[in-house]
């Protein structure tokens, strides 16, 4: 199963292409951009409470059959937040300074 590249910050709502740098991503998938993760959210993902990692650049080239940003085509769903503002400055500030690997 290939990672679900969505295309948008779930908080500002940034468009994130397949290829950008600053996409940031949760262990589900959750995807922010790197301001609003570092900035906005402390490393704290609104939903999980999971730490944030660069999100993985799909190949545009097929360097192996089937396996490319052409084959497995990111998703066109945007996706964001079901919480408030206030909720998730509450969920982030109770944790941030936990590290992730430790939460």
């Amino acid at each position: 199963m290939a990672l679900e590249l969505r295309p948008n910050c779930e908080f500002c709502d940034v468009d994130l292409p397949p290829n950008s740098l600053v996409a940031r991503i949760c262990t589900y998938e959750c995807t922010f951009c790197a301001d609003c993760a570092e900035n906005k959210l402390h490393n704290v993902c609104p939903n999980c409470g999971g730490g944030f990692a660069p999100r993985p650049i799909r190949p545009a080239t097929e360097w192996r059959p089937g396996l490319s940003v052409a084959k497995r085509p990111p998703s066109k769903k945007r996706v964001h937040l079901s919480y408030s503002l206030d909720d998730i400055a509450r969920h982030s500030a109770r944790i941030k300074d936990i590290p992730p690997e430790r939460r």
